[in-house]
């Protein structure tokens, strides 16, 4: 055994090294398009046997050409399936009886046998014994299997008995390898696609290229059950009847445009105004290239609605982006697999009564909690294997796609949970960690984010069911790291005028180098660089010393060996990305250069993230404001969108789209002319921005101030505490006006020291929200353009000032906030002790308070007037 063990192999090194080599007792199964792509395989798997001195045994049942070489000497086995399953699996045990332990064996494709024997079930129960007796007896064996012919009561015997089996594919004349099991091996890129290039097996690691690859090849109905005939498949069914009708130049039984219609109201969506765009976008093959790659059934959501209608948007309108986008092969899981699970699990009860209860929130923690606990149905599982199949060892993104998500009206933006799958480990690991994925998805709409929002919107009696998009994550393997190179967020028009060259129509990004996580979450321990498209090198800072000291440090990545999602310095990602043309993205630091060089040092790293060259020398920023424009004018509405880009050396591109939604800002441009400052009795702010919102002019109610100073000095475990008397006092019955609320540093941090760590569920019935610039030297009071944090406050029309105290132009009035009489105690008795931290003005009382606000210049005016000022 030991010579013969030291030539096991496929015949082709290379893929020996891929599969981490061949063991005695492998059955090898390959799965095919055609027959045709078998043979490279199959002929170096022979040779490399007849060049050890060995002999192949070969099992012939089929009428198709025999796989050996030509001249190839070998033991051949006729056999006839005619004459039944038994002897046929008999004649096969006996020659492996005969030859003993050891042997090389082929057998003609398998596929022909499930028709000899009119059954996918028996073939497959023809491999469970078979091939155990192989694997007993130490052999090594070449099956094929021909792809997309079988159902699972094959396919799921044969992948389960199997010890390797991989899936080869043809693509424009090269042909790639994506193992799909390899039994007791293990490597980092096992389970990744693998092009064949120059007699090498080479991963490939970039989303695009793989994306491209996979969505050119046909693929089968991801829901087996396509030929039942409920009304569902039936339409289905229909509609792939009509498509190969007219594709075919036949007369189609019925209208294809009347069939399409119905797909949209079945698949993506019921909501008129979306309704009809998809309508115009839409065909019957779109459609039933995405039923294809549906689990279960149901309507696909907001998110997957948004994605898949601004990429048809952009293919239609403007042709020549084709080549720009990065390729998508997405899968949806359908909304009513959301509701059979909460069925199936026996929460439905649960969730029905939660929201009509008086204390929804309490009991929302509780029904969150079995969403996450919940088992699926068998049949789903099956399918959530495929795709987690389908992707190997490249990493996804399990993302909600509500049905009321991404709509007009609501945005949602971060309510839902989405979840980064690294995807790394075995086959059987990456689907628990799939799974979990959409557990932690479906838990979220339990969460009291989410029910506030839908609260506060008027949503609680809709039907919220949860369907799930699931992305391959663009971007590319950069060592132990995966990420693509830029990501972010865009606005076709821009809420933020910080300069008079600022056109607001032409709209804005908000880029980061890494995932876009750290663009679309609030960070507060970082910088993201924020352009507006018509002056895309326009920057807020005054300075390039402020440029530089505001620019991006961390960078969000997946670790492939941790497996999670990641923050890591960007010194540490660019020494791990030789491969990524940095110098588009970063500016070097020749004062640090020289500095070091006066030092001796000789290792510095003197690069930051300025994303000069990319937004002033390249087509990124023209391109991304077409794209921008291009959709608000299909949707007629503003829009905002998710997206990554990766970049070549020459400085070419691919940008992913990976969402797209309307935009819930006014634009009407309303304009507010400040009063004489001198009519008013005292003025509490002024302002030369940042102020974000529709221009207004409102009578104030109610100051609630937390007072710098005090909250600065508090231990980490109070200031959470403050948080939560803020959310009682903003949310008091007593409390049904116009509300300012002012503190220190970012609203919403998850970081106390930088900031009130409130939830947004806590301050959404606040009018005005103030950030004070000082609470201690160095804080960064990034406006978060473009987060979600932002997102809700424009959604939730929550105008927002800043308060740069010390700036040019800036009048902060703390004392007489710190003077007036302090309404907190009578508010929340039990708080009385934190008079002098939280301060409670009811401006009523005290005189007669407004806010001038105009967004585009820029400026705001808080004052008393002392009396009331006449409506105009």
């Amino acid at each position: 055994m030991d010579d013969l063990l030291s030539t096991l192999s496929t015949g082709i090194p290379s893929l020996d090294a891929t599969i981490q080599g061949v063991l005695a007792g492998d059955n090898i199964v390959l799965q095919t398009d055609s027959l045709g792509d078998f043979i490279p395989f199959v002929h170096r798997y022979c040779l490399n046997i007849h060049a050890s001195g060995q002999k192949i045994i070969y099992f012939r049942f089929a009428d198709h050409p025999s796989f050996l070489p030509d001249g190839l000497d070998a033991e051949i086995h006729h056999l006839d399936p005619a004459k039944g399953f038994e002897a046929f699996l008999l004649a096969v045990h006996r020659v492996i009886e005969k030859h003993g332990k050891g042997g090389y064996y082929l057998f003609d494709c398998l596929s022909g046998l499930a028709v000899d024997w009119y059954s996918d079930r028996m073939l497959g129960n023809f491999f469970m014994l078979a091939c155990p007796y192989l694997y007993q007896f130490e052999t090594v064996t070449y099956f094929v299997l021909l792809r997309n012919l079988h159902t699972p009561l094959a396919i799921n015997a044969i992948h389960e008995t199997a010890q390797v089996v991989l899936d080869v594919y043809r693509h424009r004349d090269m042909f790639y390898v994506l193992p799909l099991k390899a039994y007791l091996r293990s490597s980092r890129t096992l389970y990744m696609l693998h092009c064949w290039d120059g007699g090498v097996f080479r991963p490939v690691t970039e989303s695009a290229e793989i994306s491209a690859i996979l969505s050119d090849i046909p693929q089968p109905w991801l829901d087996v059950n396509v030929d039942r005939r409920d009304p569902w498949t039936r339409t289905f069914i229909t509609a792939r009847a009509v498509y190969d009708a007219v594709k075919d130049g036949k007369k189609p039984a019925e209208d294809p445009d009347s069939l399409a219609i119905r797909l949209v109201r079945m698949t993506l969506t019921r909501e008129d105004v979306l309704f009809d765009l998809c309508c115009n976008y839409f065909e019957l093959g779109d459609l039933l290239a995405i039923g294809k790659r549906m689990i279960g059934t149901g309507l696909i959501g907001g998110k997957a609605v948004g994605m898949l209608l601004a990429r048809k948007i952009l293919e239609k309108d403007v042709p020549e982006y084709g080549t720009r986008l990065e390729t998508h092969d997405s899968f949806y899981i359908g909304s009513d697999v959301f509701y059979s699970y909460i069925i199936l699990n026996g929460i439905w009860h649960d969730r029905y009564r939660m929201k009509g209860s008086a204390a929804m929130y309490e009991e929302a923690d509780a029904v969150a909690e079995k969403l996450r606990s919940g088992s699926f149905p068998q049949d789903i599982v099956a399918q959530f294997r495929e795709v987690v199949g389908y992707f190997g060892q490249s990493p996804l993104i399990v993302r909600s796609s509500s049905l009321l998500e991404d709509a007009y009206g609501n945005a949602f933006s971060g309510k839902y949970e989405s979840v980064f799958c690294a995807n790394q480990g075995s086959p059987e690991e990456r689907l628990a960690s799939f799974i979990d994925a959409v557990r932690t998805v479906y838990a979220s709409t339990a969460s009291r984010e989410a029910l506030s929002y839908r609260s506060r919107r008027g949503l609680l009696s809709e039907d919220e069911q949860m369907a799930v998009l699931v992305q391959r994550v663009s971007g590319g393997f950069h060592g132990d790291l995966y990420f693509p190179h830029i990501g972010g967020v865009g606005y076709s028009f821009n809420p933020f005028v910080w300069n008079d060259r600022i056109d607001p129509a032409s709209g804005m990004l908000r880029l980061v180098f890494g995932l876009g996580t750290r663009a679309v979450d609030r960070h507060d321990d970082d910088y993201t660089r924020i352009a507006a498209l018509n002056e895309p090198l326009l920057r807020p800072e005054g300075t390039s010393d402020e440029a530089r000291k505001n620019s991006q440090r961390i960078v969000n990545v997946l670790d492939l060996v941790q497996n999670a999602h990641v923050s890591r310095s960007f010194e540490d990602v660019a020494a791990s990305a030789d491969d990524v043309p940095l110098e588009i993205f970063t500016t070097r630091d020749h004062e640090m250069e020289r500095r070091a060089r006066e030092y001796g040092s000789a290792q510095v790293f003197s690069r930051y993230l300025s994303f000069e060259k990319l937004l002033g020398e390249s087509e990124f920023p023209r391109r991304m404001q077409e794209i921008l424009q291009t959709l608000e004018g299909a949707y007629r509405h503003p829009v905002d969108i998710e997206f990554t880009a990766n970049f070549t050396p020459d400085g070419g591109f691919a940008i992913n789209l990976l969402q797209c939604r309307p935009f819930q800002v006014r634009t009407e441009g309303t304009r507010v002319e400040l009063p004489d400052e001198k009519a008013a009795r005292r003025v509490i702010l002024r302002t030369r921005g940042p102020v974000i919102g529709q221009s207004v002019i409102r009578k104030i109610d109610y100051i609630v101030y937390v007072v710098p100073e005090a909250y600065s000095s508090l231990p980490t475990g109070e200031r959470f505490s403050v948080a939560r008397l803020l959310g009682k006092i903003a949310n008091h019955p007593e409390i049904d006006g116009c509300l300012v609320l002012m503190g220190p540093g970012r609203w919403g941090s998850r970081m106390p020291e930088l900031g009130v760590p409130v939830s947004f569920h806590e301050i959404r019935n606040v009018s005005v929200l103030c950030e004070i610039s000082r609470m201690h030297e160095g804080l960064n009071t990034d406006l978060s353009l473009g987060t979600h944090f932002f997102n809700d406050l424009v959604d939730m029309d929550i105008m927002y000032l800043g308060i740069n105290e010390g700036h040019e132009g800036v009048v902060f009035d703390r004392k007489t906030l710190e003077s007036l009489p302090n309404a907190l105690s009578r508010l929340v008795p039990e708080a009385a002790a934190q008079e002098l931290l939280v301060r409670v003005v009811d401006t009523r009382s005290h005189g007669a308070f407004y806010l001038f606000a105009d967004s585009h210049e820029q400026r705001a005016l808080l004052f008393d007037a002392g009396t009331e000022i006449p409506s105009s």
